[in-house]
């Protein structure tokens, strides 16, 4: 008996093996979409993800050892997702803060709290010290520049949005520097501060002295203000350890999930792993970067591949030059035709209200309006997907600036619009810590990138675009 059921199981072997289960059938966009987005409001990795890189790595400066920690964890993470992982070569700049200390001579002393501005040199080991003059725009300085020269120029310009309060900590140094002055004071772009300087990237221009810039608070600056339009001499001493020390070796971090129908046709998913060397920079950019590996940890989850490829690119320095972004846009030349769109996620992580659109003309990198009013046209459907979180906007604007070099070249670029009222206050300072972050919000901003991902991977057309220039 117990060979004849052997023999009968034997020979039903072949039949049973050739009785495979159906592969199972793609959802519809819509389906699709709402079981991400479900899946990402109940999911709790992108908290602990943050709550790890802040805690136990903290700031990421290029060139640091924080950065290189990041960039092993993040390709730890992604591989773990079930993503092909690549590390792509980036060369980054070093420049360290040193210490740092500015003090208020005249008319009373008082030490002032600042930092010292990203790229910005130090000044001789006895530090420098002059008057100070105090302009409230570029325009200010041209017309008084007679009275800059030999003295600390403060720019005290008032806000009005983040795009004109950073050209100062941008260009003020090297303007200031044209007019004889010895060094710069900056006031911190913020529309709100509590005493808190903001630090940021600034340049120098070639044949203009380089001198040493630094942020100050908003408090202070209105105050040196009061006291010079009373007609007193105000009086700044710096002393700084800021120095530069070449180029370190680095990478991008690249995730991808193959698509299943057209693996050469690519959705980026983008962020920067790098912070400024004081906070944690857990808005800027480690929400961001969260959100893009969970969106592709919840796509490569998914029973059936996208239509497309995605590719989650974990840019190695924003902050300090766009090295990453840079480094990732000449890598891949061959390839920038088959880019359907690069999103980034890079503004916080406030409630998502939707995404801006930026289409630039491929063979002079100017933005394409009409072009961008079509992507729009093409999303606008789609954005229902978006209802139950509250991020179904799209405006033409600026989409991001590590896929910047992408989006010059012809790429489509959409960034995560976020409500920035508590960003701004809290960007580019020591204040940029975990305990910043709401989680119900982190969780949504993981939905709106993931449900992007989907639409952009999934739908049947890619987004129009400008023709990428054959040479390229």
């Amino acid at each position: 008996m117990t060979l004849l059921i052997l023999l009968t199981l034997l020979g039903a072997g072949p039949t049973l093996a050739g009785r495979r289960a159906p592969a199972p059938a793609a959802p519809s966009l819509e389906e699709g979409a709402a079981q991400l987005m479900n899946d990402a409001l109940l999911a709790d990795e992108a908290w602990g993800e943050l709550r790890y890189l802040c805690d136990h790595i903290g700031h990421r400066l290029a060139g640091s050892v924080g950065l290189e920690q990041a960039v092993a964890w993040g390709a730890r993470e992604l591989e773990a997702d079930g993503l092909g992982v690549t590390l792509e070569p980036v060369q980054v700049p070093v420049w360290i803060r040193g210490e740092e200390r500015v003090e208020l001579l005249a008319p009373l002393e008082r030490r002032l709290d600042v930092l010292t501005l990203g790229g910005s040199v130090g000044t001789p080991p006895g530090g420098i010290e002059g008057e100070v003059v105090v302009v409230g725009s570029f325009d200010e300085l041209e017309e008084r520049g007679a009275e800059a020269a030999g003295k600390i120029v403060l720019f005290d310009d008032p806000w009005v949005d983040y795009g004109q309060a950073v050209s100062y900590r941008g260009r003020g140094a090297a303007a200031a520097a044209k007019q004889g002055a010895i060094a710069a004071l900056v006031r911190s772009p913020t529309p709100i501060s509590l005493g808190t300087p903001h630090t940021g990237g600034m340049r120098y221009e070639e044949g203009v002295p380089e001198i040493p810039a630094v942020a100050v608070t908003l408090e202070d600056a209105a105050w040196m203000r009061r006291l010079a339009a009373n007609g007193e001499a105000v009086r700044v001493r710096l002393q700084l350890g800021a120095r530069r020390e070449g180029e370190a070796a680095s990478h991008n971090v690249v995730g991808q999930i193959e698509g299943r129908e057209h693996p050469e046709q690519v959705v980026i998913l983008a962020c920067h792993l790098d912070s400024w060397d004081v906070g944690q920079g857990a808005h800027d950019d480690g929400a961001g970067c969260v959100a893009a590996m969970e969106a592709g940890r919840l796509l490569a989850a998914m029973p059936v591949a996208p239509r497309r490829s995605v590719r989650v690119v974990l840019y190695a320095n924003e902050e300090f030059g766009l090295s990453g972004g840079k480094a990732y846009a000449a890598a891949h030349q061959d390839e920038l035709g088959q880019i359907v769109a690069a999103v980034e996620a890079d503004t916080g992580a406030g409630q998502p209200l939707g995404f801006r659109v930026d289409m630039r003309a491929a063979d002079s990198g100017e933005r394409d309006e009409a072009l961008a009013a079509q992507v729009v046209a093409a999303l606008q459907a789609s954005m229902a997907l978006l209802q139950p979180i509250d991020a179904t906007e799209l405006e033409i604007s600026w989409s991001g600036a590590d896929i910047s070099p992408l989006v010059k070249l012809g790429v489509p670029g959409l960034g995560l619009k976020h409500d920035t009222s508590g960003y701004w206050p809290i960007h580019h300072t020591r204040a940029d810590t975990f305990d910043k972050i709401d989680p119900a919000l982190l969780a949504r901003n993981v939905a709106a990138m993931t449900v992007m991902g989907w639409i952009l991977a999934e739908q049947p057309e890619p987004l129009p675009r400008s023709q990428v220039p054959p040479e390229q």
